[in-house]
């Protein structure tokens, strides 16, 4: 059995046909075609997707306007290699058309990259920066926090970690749990279960996390009505 992540995902179902393949994150498994569907697998692949309705990654671009109401260009740092994070960055631009916001997307492939994907940023001089949910952006996040910090950059991130390391916000599901919930998959195929007969699952919540510390080193003043909604507020 392989447990993996959405990188490593298509290269495990193009070494093999009969092992089963447990995804912990599969940000477009439809679309990168790991799955036929969502309900029917139809293969060796099952577990848990980040395919949510359009308009969810959006989401990321609505509250950093709310965090920073004067926001007029953003940058979108996306790994180029992972077929996943386009569909996300779509979601972004469509957002950006709708709040009237400029959008520039810096590419990378894979994390040996992103230093260069950082310089072309500071060339562009945004108001503040999306990072996607995506392997290589996470294990590269304390370079990343640490970048927006030098360049005094308000950044919105898929996940909890980064702004425990000093990100300023958060919205999506923790990977902890992710792939703690993955594990649930594990033992249903150990016991017997066939991956093709365990549909894939969807995010139904959501949570939003807001790094206070991180926003007055900024010079940020996050909104009240923010505030409010947030699941978690680090002081």
């Amino acid at each position: 059995m392989i447990v993996t992540h959405s990188a490593g995902g298509l290269a495990a179902k193009r070494a093999t046909t009969t092992v089963p393949i447990v995804m912990a994150t599969a940000l477009d498994p439809i679309g990168t075609g790991l799955v036929a569907s969502l309900a029917r697998t139809g293969g060796n692949v099952t577990g848990l997707s980040l395919q949510t309705s359009k308009g969810v990654a959006g989401k990321w671009l609505q509250l950093l306007k709310e965090a920073v109401p004067k926001l007029s260009r953003v940058a979108v740092l996306w790994n180029r290699a992972n077929l996943g994070v386009a569909s996300q960055v779509n979601d972004i631009e469509a957002a950006a058309q709708t709040l009237g916001v400029r959008l520039e997307r810096l590419e990378f492939r894979g994390a040996d990259q992103i230093e260069g994907a950082l310089a072309a940023i500071v060339a562009k001089r945004p108001d503040g920066l999306i990072v996607p949910n995506d392997s290589a952006a996470f294990q590269e996040r304390a370079r990343i926090v640490a970048f927006a910090a030098k360049h005094r950059l308000p950044t919105i991130y898929a996940t909890r970690e980064t702004v425990e390391v000093g990100g300023l916000m958060a919205y999506g599901q923790g990977s902890i749990e992710l792939w703690r919930h993955a594990a649930v998959y594990v033992d249903k195929i150990l016991k017997g279960a066939k991956p093709a007969n365990l549909p894939m699952e969807q995010p139904t919540t959501f949570e939003l996390v807001i790094n206070l510390k991180t926003a007055k080193a900024l010079g940020l003043t996050i909104p009240p009505s923010l505030l409010a909604r947030a699941d978690e507020v680090i002081q």
